[in-house]
């Protein structure tokens, strides 16, 4: 179960890696180094808290600063980009499992070359999965697991990745905080279904050609960013891998500005910490800028 969970949490937050157009005014400067906001302003009677995150990172690299954890007590309520104790009710997310599954006979071979095949067939045995197990799966899911090791069968593998979304809802339980979501798990599901198998086999490919999963080249470049605070480094470098053509709005741009009436409606009713995808901060489209454009002033805290 505890498979399908992060399976399921690494597919929704994979799509936060994809290039933003937009106006730069309010967008965060490149010596604006933090992973931790303050939102002030438009009425606020105590400050909200936005907080980068990366959804799966080694254990070794892990870490919360002080002014993160003060932040985090100094609020009532913790928002992620969906509700995370959904993924871990077994009546929300067997459903949700079943839409993993892509519509009709299709297959990855349908979607590969004999070549390409081959090649996903031997990249997840080295994970431990079975080609009888992903070859339905929609391509995009496949895509986020790329070298993961969090992704092995092996019950002791996961214990060396952390989630930095499962170390803050533990912190919320235990301080009995409330938990929200920005936006719903089945939204997330109908956008990977406006996206072609065709398009997302490609995605699939590019993946594990990149290396992209924990432990991959491009993983550890990231962290590495992640590590330094750099969210305008990481954005560059969103920039320069590109994205999937005509559907950035979708799958980026829209989500960003739909999100910020209901952070709006939040903060009114009591102080927050919202937890997203460090990939949807930075840039002139990402919610720092969007934050700001409505009329919050929003801080790095440092």
């Amino acid at each position: 179960m505890k498979y399908f969970a992060i399976l399921l949490a690494l597919a929704f937050s994979s799509i936060s890696a994809w290039a933003q157009p937009g106006s730069a005014a309010y967008a965060p400067a490149p010596e604006e180094k933090a992973l931790l906001w303050e939102i002030s302003g438009q009425g606020l009677q105590q400050p909200s808290y936005l907080y980068g995150t990366i959804h799966m990172i080694g254990k070794d690299d892990f870490f919360l600063t002080e002014a993160t954890q003060e932040a985090f007590g100094q609020v009532g309520h913790v928002t992620f980009e969906i509700n995370m104790e959904d993924m871990t009710d077994f009546s929300k997310l067997m459903p949700l499992l079943m839409k993993a599954f892509m519509v009709g006979d299709t297959t990855l071979e349908d979607l590969l070359t004999q070549e390409e095949y081959a090649r996903v067939s031997d990249h997840f045995a080295t994970i431990g999965l079975p080609m009888m197990f992903v070859n339905r799966i929609k391509p995009m899911f496949l895509s986020v697991m790329g070298g993961d090791e969090a992704m092995s069968m092996d019950p002791n593998a996961s214990s060396e990745v952390v989630s930095y979304e499962m170390e803050f809802m533990k912190m919320a339980q235990e301080r009995e905080m409330t938990i929200g979501g920005l936006e719903t798990a089945e939204y997330q599901m109908s956008m990977f279904d406006s996206i072609p198998y065709s398009v997302q086999a490609k995605m699939l490919m590019e993946s594990i050609d990149a290396g992209g999963g924990v432990g991959g080249d491009q993983f550890a470049e990231m962290v590495k960013m992640y590590k330094e605070q750099d969210i305008y480094a990481m954005q560059d470098m969103m920039d320069e891998e590109g994205g999937i053509a005509g559907y950035e709005d979708l799958l980026l741009v829209q989500r960003n500005r739909n999100w910020i009436p209901v952070m709006a409606e939040m903060m009114k009713v009591q102080p927050t910490f919202f937890a997203v995808g460090a990939g949807h901060l930075g840039g002139e489209e990402g919610v720092i800028a969007l934050l700001r454009e409505a009329g919050y002033q929003v801080e790095p805290v440092k």
